[in-house]
């Protein structure tokens, strides 16, 4: 089999090539413009790279030309949700989706791509597939817009099936070089790290389903396996603090520290984020394995620390 991973060299798709490589007898391409994705996060894999912007329809048409693919795991995004340039994100993360599902098409290649818990925006928790779909800010519109891309395109083709999977706040290794777009798990952890107070906006209880990349590595293949199409919730199901996180990482560490709370600059903020996972539970046969305890503990070992308590 052969697999193309756009954002292959990024944080959740490093962990994709690798997790295909081991699973399937396969070969692994990337499609990477490196714009976030660090080479670093690929070695180690035997992935053959093209480098590359996925939201220019000749490389997509190049692509048809010269190479067949089984699937197509697109995980390539603009994934900094404070930036604002409308023009930019939808171009990037909806228009380009036009052009890879074109290709699958081509190929009648499964599609499995990377939405986002951003499209719920503040609606009610818990966050259902089909409720609340009212985003915050130009990045969640960007992802629901790719959602409506892709399920009119199924209402109306069935030559190919189409997957999409809204990750809720993913941690795990290999974001390091995403710098202030890691997340807080990393963020918070680095300042432990270099002696300072870990920074949080006021009051610290603001709280996120947040799920290790574990588990979202585990869904997409999930996904390809699974005769299905459709959207699907990808988390743990439960809501926990960034005063937790903080805690959590004083207990791990063997320190602490105490936080330094500030004023939340965005207007478009998330304060409450929990995942309704029955659908994917159901269909996907997924069930998350690592708790946060679980999943930071887990974390913290693969960045060389040896965790107490």
């Amino acid at each position: 089999m052969r697999f193309l991973v756009t954002g292959g060299a990024g944080f959740i798709g490093s962990n994709l090539v690798k997790a295909l490589e081991k699973s399937y007898r396969c070969k692994v391409y990337v499609l990477e413009d490196f714009s976030t994705g660090h080479f670093k996060n690929l070695l180690g894999s035997e992935c053959e790279v093209i480098t590359g912007d996925l939201s220019e329809a000749q490389v997509w048409e190049w692509l048809k030309r010269s190479f067949h693919f089984d699937a197509v795991f697109h995980q390539g995004a603009i994934t900094d949700t404070t930036i604002q340039d409308q023009k930019s994100m939808m171009k990037v993360n909806a228009d380009s989706m036009r052009h890879i599902i074109d290709a699958c098409l081509h190929w009648k290649a499964k599609l499995i791509y990377a939405s986002s818990a951003g499209v719920y925006g503040n609606s009610p928790a818990p966050m259902r597939e089909e409720e609340g779909l009212i985003p915050e800010n130009v990045y969640g519109f960007s992802k629901l817009v790719m959602d409506r891309i892709a399920m009119n395109f199924l209402r109306e083709n069935s030559e190919i099936k189409i997957v999409g999977l809204r990750y809720f706040n993913v941690y795990g290794p290999g974001e390091a070089y995403k710098g202030k777009t890691a997340s807080m798990v990393y963020q918070l952890y680095r300042q432990i790290r270099e002696g300072k107070r870990p920074r949080l906006f006021k009051w610290g209880e603001q709280r996120r389903d947040f799920v290790y990349v574990e588990d979202v590595v585990r869904a997409n293949l999930l996904a390809l396996e699974k005769d299905v199409s459709g959207v699907f919730n990808i988390a743990t199901g439960q809501a926990r603090s960034f005063n937790e996180i903080v805690s959590l990482l004083n207990r791990y560490l063997g320190t602490d520290h105490q936080v330094e709370y500030f004023d939340c600059p965005y207007q478009f903020y998330q304060n409450f984020t929990q995942a309704d996972i029955s659908k994917a539970r159901r269909e996907l046969g997924y069930e998350p394995a690592y708790t946060l305890e679980d999943g930071v503990r887990d974390y913290l070992i693969r960045l060389g620390e040896r965790p107490v308590g």
